[in-house]
């Protein structure tokens, strides 16, 4: 089950998580679920709502249910946000709220197609090739792959070298805010599940240095002077990784 949620600066919370409505005819309140009750959620431009329309998702995202008016509900198995956000420099956009940001496995930059993929837009266009999308998965399979992925080894080492990472984070003089340990526990998650879609039942140093761009980009926040002196989030997690020592080599 897929819904789609356009965020506008108009949205309230209980737009997306819902609310009850009062039933005039028998005098009862009943319960108007909203679009959160999904198995994938697309926030569209969230970034157009303020914060706290935004932190809505807080609790679905972390404890996958929703409190309403005080009564808590499950969201459906498996369940999770897919977010677009406008870059923050236009003009009605708002900054996502840390909490909200962190709970984001990843943050991946769409940038414009490259001269071929244009023209392969146009070409499907001219042609008229239709946008259906097929289901690949449902639901269950999600379910088991994700109890695969819980199997997978991890070795001390491998352990000890996320924590390295995020933890020098948290330390590095050109980071104002560091990895929080949702960082490590996202990285390490992810880490899983690379090995297990490359065919292995463990996790290497390759798997933690493949994802550890896209676990921290998003949760770091660089000091203005390393900003200014031309330093990037991307440049900084590299040379971190070069000053760590990688498990084993």
């Amino acid at each position: 089950m897929f819904k789609r949620v356009q965020f506008t600066p108009d949205l309230l919370p209980v737009d997306v998580t819902g609310h009850s409505i009062f039933n005039p005819s028998s005098g009862e309140f009943s319960l108007r679920k909203g679009p959160v009750f999904t198995n994938v959620l697309l926030a569209d431009e969230i970034n157009r709502s303020p914060p706290k329309t935004q932190s809505s998702l807080l609790e679905a995202m972390q404890e996958k249910q929703v409190t309403i008016e005080g009564t808590t509900l499950p969201l459906p198995h498996p369940f999770m946000v897919l977010a677009t956000q406008n870059p923050i420099e236009l003009e009605g956009t708002y900054p996502l709220p840390e909490a909200q940001v962190d709970r984001f496995l990843f943050k991946l930059h769409v940038d414009y197609p490259s001269e071929t993929e244009e023209v392969e837009i146009l070409r499907r266009r001219h042609i008229g090739v239709g946008s259906r999308v097929d289901a690949v998965v449902n639901p269950n399979i999600i379910l088991r792959m994700q109890s695969t992925i819980r199997e997978v080894f991890v070795e001390p080492h491998i352990l000890n070298y996320i924590r390295d990472i995020v933890v020098r984070t948290r330390n590095d003089p050109q980071i104002l805010i560091g990895g929080s340990p949702r960082a490590s526990i996202v990285l390490l998650e992810t880490s899983k599940a690379h090995a297990a879609l490359q065919g292995r039942d463990f996790v290497t140093p390759d798997d933690i240095k493949m994802l550890v761009r896209h676990t921290l980009n998003h949760r770091l926040i660089l000091k203005p002077e390393a900003e200014l002196e031309g330093a990037s989030v991307h440049s900084v997690i590299d040379r971190i990784l070069r000053q760590i020592g990688v498990p084993g080599a």
